[in-house]
């Protein structure tokens, strides 16, 4: 790999079924920086319980790469497609991998989120995701940041203090009206 891999873009791979981890590895190994962003998840069978890490993106994980050089991407097994708009690949923004980086580093109670995000557009001040954007919704009477890969239109939900959340400006998160901190709207409540 050449020495400037950071300045990379990040881009979303799509992998087959089940072949996550591998893909993962066999970018580590050939010196990417990938990251397979997981989910700690309880699973029960007749005889035992036992906690388990799955993709938080099933079929998906991200890879800094050279996208004029991507082939030796491609041809790992496992990988099906670098994802794009149309049949131009397109780069995840550097801000939301870093967001999803923190939450799962984070620790904290998280989820996949799969309603339409309508909520407060916030920045955290403190605590373990300072610096982290996303939407304050509130959910079964708990706050919860949700946080977006807009190009996998995919969300995750982690569970937050709201006194931490700070509402950005119309211009900081153009895409969503701004609220006062009072008017954090319950999931599935529609926005006046």
């Amino acid at each position: 790999m050449e020495p400037n891999v950071d300045l990379w873009p990040w881009f979303a791979i799509h992998v087959r079924s089940k072949q996550e981890w591998i893909v993962s590895h066999a970018l580590r190994g050939q010196g990417y920086d990938e990251f397979l962003p997981f989910l700690r998840v309880t699973r029960t069978w007749s005889d035992r319980t036992k906690q388990l890490e799955e993709p938080l993106f099933p079929g998906y994980l991200f890879c800094r790469l050279n996208f004029e050089e991507r082939l030796p991407v491609m041809k790992i097994p496992g990988v099906v497609s670098i994802v794009g708009c149309g049949n131009a690949p397109f780069p995840v923004s550097q801000r939301e991998v870093e967001a999803i980086q923190t939450v799962v580093r984070s620790g904290l109670p998280l989820s996949r989120w799969s309603d339409t995000v309508a909520g407060t557009p916030v920045e955290i001040e403190a605590g373990p995701l300072a610096g982290v954007r996303g939407t304050l919704v509130e959910f079964k009477s708990q706050h919860r940041l949700i946080v977006s890969v807009t190009i996998l239109r995919r969300n995750v939900a982690v569970e937050i203090d709201a006194s931490t959340a700070r509402p950005l400006s119309q211009s900081a998160y153009p895409t969503l009206r701004p609220r006062t901190p009072l008017a954090i709207p319950r999931a599935g409540e529609q926005r006046s």
